[in-house]
């Protein structure tokens, strides 16, 4: 992210894109550790509506609240801004999915063969897939 996107122009509405990437990672975290909008937002004493604010980079974070949801979720702060530098937005769409997050924190549940065998038959799937979409 060059500065440029991180200031905005005076008068340009909408959330900073420092604090969508900040919201964004909450998200991520708070569903690869199983938690809900509603109990994460308990534990930090708000409404989950404020949470929700939170995520999509509405509300900005303070450095306070920030060192608390970095205590409950087990990361320390600077997990919040890892990746803030990259432009892979189509990737990120992708590794930030619900759907995606659950199934990364149900395989980590699962015995190491179980793992190793999941990897085998989605790499197999992407082999057929990318062999079909080539013919």
């Amino acid at each position: 992210m060059t500065q440029d996107q991180v200031t905005k122009a005076p008068g340009k509405k909408g959330p900073n894109p420092v604090d969508i990437h900040v919201g964004r990672r909450v998200r991520i975290r708070r569903v690869l550790c199983g938690l809900s909008q509603t109990a994460l937002a308990e534990q930090l004493g708000l409404t989950f509506q404020q949470l929700q604010k939170y995520e999509s980079g509405a509300n900005r974070i303070s450095a306070s609240r920030l060192w608390q949801i970095a205590q409950i979720l087990d990361v320390p702060i600077a997990w919040f801004f890892m990746g803030i530098d990259d432009d892979t937005d189509r990737l990120e769409e992708f590794r930030t999915k619900r759907e995606t997050l659950e199934l990364v924190r149900n395989i980590g549940t699962c015995p190491p063969e179980v793992q190793k065998r999941f990897r085998a038959l989605l790499h197999s799937i992407s082999e057929h897939t990318q062999k079909s979409s080539q013919s």
